[in-house]
């Protein structure tokens, strides 16, 4: 539309925006809303509301349980190993003579801080490479993708089981070798997110102002592939608790005087016969229960993101 000139002024055109087509704060809005019709979805879901709050009781047990449940777990104690649960030790002990629900707890925050930081790391960097490679597009991305598929031909669990024994074991070293395989499927979802995103308008408007690479990675890919993110972060916590509780059964894990959850079953597998069940049934329980929680909250999310999506 054009306005009224003024006298000694030439007339000023503005561009109308096409119908129909949201700008500005309408964005915004159809954004806010989305995310409000993702989060009600997911609030409905009751499986992942339970799974919610298994999560939620056991970092409440694992960090705050401590605080009120004082176990010394770093001094051995032979002359009480194997007793069973008592008032003493409500659920006995190992046969090191650790309290057993003490080592439950610290156990569980080796297990979830594990679990949790190399899900994160695997998601930071299969985040970044995929959207990269979706967005450059060309031979960039199939020079990266050819990587990819390199390493996903690779039996990541056979390479786990030989780093773990070159490496000192530590709760480090079990993130960055967990983290190492994990991003690789993050990066071939992000990708393909970004093939998509790509190609809308607001993103070829960044290019057409000379907007950088970064930038429209950064402010545009990224946060539209939020929910994807989300959902593969939540699923690769369960992942990651679950190889190392694999690796820790094995006894490549992290090693005593500090533990995980299947370091504990490892040292409760060579008294199996013994009748000592709760050496074994408490964090086999742990591990299936937390596991199982993530899942459920995985399921939802993703519920959640394909309303966001349906919404676009």
């Amino acid at each position: 539309m054009t306005a009224a000139p003024t006298p000694g002024s030439e007339p000023v055109v503005t561009a109308a925006p096409p119908g129909g087509t949201p700008v500005g704060g309408e964005v915004h809005g159809e954004q806010r809303s989305a995310l409000r019709r993702a989060a009600e979805v997911f609030s409905e879901n009751r499986l992942a509301l339970v799974g919610l709050g298994i999560v939620v009781a056991f970092l409440l047990f694992c960090y705050l349980g401590p605080l009120v449940y004082h176990t010394d777990q770093t001094t051995s104690n032979l002359a009480i190993s194997n007793e069973p649960p008592s008032s003493e030790h409500l659920l006995g002990t190992d046969p090191n003579g650790y309290d057993q629900l003490g080592r439950l707890m610290y156990g569980g925050q080796a297990s979830l801080e594990v679990g949790i930081a190399a899900a994160l790391l695997a998601t930071i960097v299969g985040t970044a490479f995929g959207a990269i490679s979706g967005y450059v597009g060309g031979v960039v991305d199939a020079t990266m993708m050819r990587l990819v598929d390199g390493m996903l031909a690779i039996p990541a669990l056979f390479i786990l089981l030989v780093l773990s024994t070159i490496f000192t074991p530590d709760k480090t070293a079990m993130i960055l070798l967990i983290a190492a395989f994990s991003w690789l499927p993050a990066a071939r979802l992000i990708r393909g997110e970004a093939l998509s995103l790509r190609v809308r308008e607001y993103v070829q408007a960044v290019r057409m102002m000379g907007g950088s690479n970064r930038r429209a990675i950064l402010r545009h890919i990224a946060p539209n592939a939020i929910g994807t993110v989300v959902v593969f972060a939540t699923f690769t916590v369960a992942d990651a608790i679950l190889i190392l509780s694999f690796l820790g059964y094995l006894g490549l894990g992290i090693q005593p005087p500090q533990t995980d959850w299947g370091g504990m079953l490892s040292q409760a597998i060579n008294y199996i016969n013994s009748g000592y069940w709760w050496l074994l049934y408490p964090p086999g329980i742990a591990i299936v229960m937390v596991a199982i929680a993530f899942n459920f909250m995985g399921d939802a999310l993703r519920d959640a993101l394909e309303v966001r999506l349906q919404s676009r």
